[in-house]
């Protein structure tokens, strides 16, 4: 099952009927490799779904646990899709380019790090700055 169908089932399951503008919003997410914020969803989908349909949307699917909110110090809300693949962010001071990256080093110490403290870390979100390989020439 695709996220989008995933998603499509548990609004309607929770009363909400996506719509065909919902529907865009949904699949739009869905091909991202990365956290989009609202102003670009709309932007993407060719100003053909009002933002405030982008906004609603992305609400439902926040109320449901379907995306996942990112914040990376801008000022910006951006979502993507809850999935099983966990992710962080490398973000451009330059360019503002936020582009995804996984190393499980990292998630091993993040772990270790929750044993030696006694929590229980129930999520968790890296966000490395920088300037990425098109702005540092």
């Amino acid at each position: 099952m695709t996220w989008t169908d995933h998603a499509t089932e548990r609004l309607r399951a929770a009363g909400h009927r996506p719509g065909g503008a919902g529907t865009r919003v949904i699949r739009h997410l869905e091909t991202q490799s990365c956290c989009r914020g609202a102003q670009e969803i709309y932007e993407a989908l060719d100003r053909e779904v009002g933002l405030a349909s982008v906004y609603r949307m992305l609400d439902r699917l926040d109320e449901q646990g379907l995306v996942q909110r990112i914040d990376i110090g801008d000022g910006i809300v951006r979502y993507e899709p809850s999935r099983e693949a966990h992710h962080h962010h490398l973000v451009c001071g330059e360019c503002g380019k936020v582009e995804p990256f996984a190393d499980q080093t990292l998630e091993q110490a993040i772990e270790a790090v929750e044993e030696r403290s006694g929590y229980s870390v129930v999520a968790h979100e890296v966000v490395l700055r920088g300037a990425c390989a098109d702005c540092r020439d």
